[in-house]
């Protein structure tokens, strides 16, 4: 089978279900609590992509890796500064002259 007819296959489907949500529940109005609760998914979900990355490093648990002292700098600046750019810039710097420091 074509390469290009299974991305496009893969674009259709993965449109077809989002697109599902959508229009199904798109227009229904949920209850409060529920409504109250959904706020929290996108902070969860962030949360449960990062919060792995901080503290395992090649699948192991190591408390004061580079990562984590990055990320905790990076959420420093970011609740200090409300910067998103600024908050990228300087965890991503720190990691970089971490890895570089550590590296040497």
């Amino acid at each position: 089978m074509n390469l290009w007819l299974i991305f496009i296959l893969i674009g259709i489907a993965a449109f077809l279900i989002r697109i599902s949500f959508i229009a199904l529940i798109g227009r229904r109005q949920f209850l409060q609590w529920l409504r109250r609760a959904l706020r929290f998914v996108p902070a969860a979900v962030f949360a449960a992509l990062v919060v792995p990355e901080l503290f395992y490093r090649s699948g192991v648990f190591t408390p004061a890796s580079p990562q984590l002292i990055a990320g905790l700098v990076a959420i420093a600046i970011a609740w200090r500064t409300r910067s998103v750019l600024l908050t990228i810039i300087s965890g991503v710097g720190v990691l970089w002259a971490l890895n570089t420091v550590l590296a040497a």
